[in-house]
């Protein structure tokens, strides 16, 4: 746990990282963390436009919003360092992974409710067993295998533009 420091918004709640804490400004605690989130925010933004000029299933649409919001609760959380922003920072990283998978794996599925009804029970279960549990082990026992399978896998996948009928 990282020791107090006041600023604007109260001591550091949370686990700090790897910069030192309000340099910059009293409103920033880590200023290149919070501010390096600002590319995601684009980047997700030119996605959501380009699959919506392209027509992408709505699957491609939700996972550019998803990015987006998770790119602003990480800019968030960065710039307050509170225990409640860390939980908010790191539960939408496992369901964006969660996401990720059921995009990933959903043109295969043969029976299409069973898969993402066991990825909304799993996201939701972590959800609550992070919020009640409270430590780190929790989120690294959740988010480290989902990467390493999508790292894995991400190389063979081949994303296709929808036929036009």
């Amino acid at each position: 746990m990282a020791e107090a420091i006041s600023s604007f918004w109260g001591p550091v709640t949370s686990a700090e990282w790897c910069e030192k804490n309000y340099v910059y400004s009293s409103y920033i605690a880590e200023f290149f963390n919070t501010v390096s989130n600002i590319p995601g925010i684009l980047l997700a933004l030119i996605g959501l436009i380009n699959a919506l000029r392209q027509r992408f299933e709505k699957r491609f649409n939700v996972l550019h919003i998803s990015n987006m919001i998770l790119a602003i609760r990480s800019m968030l959380y960065h710039a307050i360092l509170q225990r409640m922003q860390q939980q908010g920072d790191e539960t939408p990283m496992v369901w964006e992974m969660l996401l990720y998978f059921y995009i990933l794996y959903s043109p295969d599925w043969h029976y299409r409710s069973v898969m993402p009804t066991f990825l909304f029970l799993y996201g939701a279960a972590f959800a609550i067993f992070h919020a009640l549990v409270r430590f780190e082990i929790g989120f690294k026992l959740g988010w480290n295998p989902k990467v390493a399978h999508f790292m894995g896998v991400f190389p063979y996948v081949k994303i296709q533009k929808p036929k036009t009928h």
